[in-house]
């Protein structure tokens, strides 16, 4: 490898984690490794961003970075997540693929947005049936069911509809968003799980109903093999997605987990809302593994995670 490697990480109003993921990053003292708070004062087509490796945890809310991202990935940046597929994917593709890996997952389908898209006319949607057939919707998904968006975190726009006309409420509110609408998990049990480079997993009990600050003050106490088993689930959705940083929600219903939400390449690792153990955890898990990429980065190739769905898409394999 060559003599200096150097790691970033992009970030916007966070500072507990990216500050503390430098810090242990640099606390390590290897030759040739350094971490700092990425710098752009240019971006110019084709040209290196400087970095060897990008931890990225903004890109989401700034095209400007996804832009930049994309660039120094082609440049040979091992951007962590591959902005490629994170601006991509979305959250109804994420249930579509974990029916066809052998995932549960709750009934889910995808509404058109109440609102047409700008400059666009009734005119624009001649393929699209109305209205929907809604009776064999609402028989397929259940009630009381859950409305949120088919992209986007952070628990916003998200319903709890209880029968049809709350429906047709609460999509009527929705605007331009295009919404999921998917079956209620009623769980005794609730994990969030961290996936690290698709191999370093830490299971959190998890409490989505308590206030944001106390969420992850649940305790439950799953068997060795519920734990084996949920770390089997995480581990294959982040491979067959190609995520190299991303968080994995399960509800347990009847002892069998449900994957929520599974699409969180910037998840939270503020200090304050996951807890001190989960917070040095994730901030360790996050160094050893930038380090490794960092290591095995090559000059001039894609330094890029891949996943197996886009894998097989390409040599025309069946799942």
């Amino acid at each position: 490898m060559s003599a200096t490697k150097k790691i970033g990480i992009l970030f916007g109003k966070e500072r507990s984690f990216p500050m503390a993921f430098i810090e242990a990053v640099n606390r390590r003292n290897l030759p040739g490794i350094t971490a700092e708070p990425v710098r752009i004062d240019k971006v110019i087509q084709g040209e290196p961003s400087g970095y060897d490796v990008i931890i990225d945890r903004i890109s989401q809310d700034v095209p400007f970075y996804r832009a930049f991202l994309k660039n120094a990935a082609l440049c040979g940046t091992a951007v962590i997540n591959n902005p490629f597929w994170w601006s991509a994917d979305e959250k109804f593709f994420n249930n579509c693929l974990a029916t066809r890996i052998g995932v549960p997952v709750p009934r889910t389908v995808i509404l058109p947005s109440r609102e047409l898209p700008p400059d666009t006319s009734d005119q624009s949607f001649i393929n699209l049936t109305y209205p929907l057939d809604w009776d064999t919707i609402f028989r397929y998904v259940g009630f009381p069911a859950y409305m949120k968006p088919f992209a986007g975190g952070g628990w916003k726009n998200v319903y709890k509809l209880h029968n049809a006309e709350e429906f047709y409420q609460r999509h009527g509110e929705t605007g331009q968003l295009v919404m999921l609408l998917q079956e209620e998990i009623v769980f005794t049990e609730y994990y969030r799980c961290y996936c690290i480079g698709g191999k370093y997993v830490r299971i959190m009990s998890y409490e989505p109903r308590n206030p944001h600050h106390l969420r992850y003050a649940a305790d439950f106490h799953p068997s060795r093999e519920r734990l084996q088993q949920m770390e089997e689930i995480v581990l294959k959705l982040n491979t067959w997605l190609g995520y190299d940083f991303n968080t994995v929600e399960l509800a347990i219903r009847d002892g069998i987990p449900y994957a929520i939400d599974f699409c969180n390449p910037a998840p939270d690792a503020e200090r304050s809302s996951v807890g001190e153990d989960n917070f040095n955890w994730v901030v360790e898990m996050a160094a050893d593994y930038a380090v490794e990429r960092a290591a095995a980065h090559q000059e001039g190739v894609d330094n890029l995670t891949w996943g197996e769905y886009l894998k097989h898409s390409t040599e025309h394999r069946h799942f």
